[in-house]
């Protein structure tokens, strides 16, 4: 009954807070989110999953976060060391990483990219992914941040695909919620070999996250 009635209450403000550019501020970092863009600061996946790579040693370690948005994730671990590349299918989305990362001195290789469509062959030692979680169609490029297609496309697509960007110690990240369709995410994992480990959980107001751990099949 809580979370129906922060739902219904808590979103429409939102919505019409995040109708303009606002400016986000995390740590040493200030980002300017557009409306177009997952907005970090109001949903708690992304800060999850950036609190589980901040974890990590990353000094020197090559760091893909894909799907970027705002690209929290990536500059928090540029400012360790890390060697970043962020990518987003959002052509708004990647001009606001262009433009937050030379704001905030941080040297990262920024793509458009679908997936890995856009990405030269090449193994990161971590992955971090924020996917879209829901499954209808994307009509906007907003929504692409959300929907995952009617049948999971986004999943088929990620987890044919990801093992070509992986070496033996490369480590990915992934966060879901209690919202997703876990049954049909897993399927998609397991027919290309791979397993979740979950590594937390974590309850707010508006859903449950899981941070996991995606591995290949021995």
């Amino acid at each position: 009954m809580l979370k129906h009635i922060v739902a219904h209450t808590y979103k429409p403000l939102l919505v019409k807070y995040l109708s303009r550019t606002r400016v986000f501020r995390y740590n040493d970092l200030s980002l300017e989110i557009p409306p177009e863009v997952f907005h970090p600061g109001f949903f708690s996946s992304t800060l999850l999953l950036q609190q589980q790579v901040n974890k990590l040693y990353l000094e020197g370690k090559s760091l893909l976060e894909l799907g970027a948005g705002s690209g929290l994730i990536a500059m928090s671990a540029a400012k360790k060391g890390a060697l970043v590349t962020a990518t987003d299918i959002n052509p708004v989305a990647v001009d606001y990483l262009h433009r937050n990362s030379k704001e905030n001195n941080l040297d990262l290789e920024i793509i458009r990219s679908d997936l890995f469509a856009g990405i030269p062959g090449k193994k990161f030692d971590l992955i971090a992914i924020n996917p879209p979680y829901y499954r209808k169609m994307a009509q906007t490029w907003y929504d692409h941040a959300w929907y995952c297609g009617e049948n999971g496309e986004y999943f088929s697509g990620l987890f044919s695909q990801l093992e070509g960007y992986q070496h033996e110690g490369t480590t990915v990240l992934m966060v879901l919620c209690d919202g997703c369709d876990m049954e049909m995410i897993k399927a998609a994992a397991g027919k290309n070999g791979f397993h979740f480990q979950l590594l937390l959980t974590k309850q707010s107001l508006l859903e449950k996250n899981f941070i996991y751990k995606i591995e290949k099949k021995k």
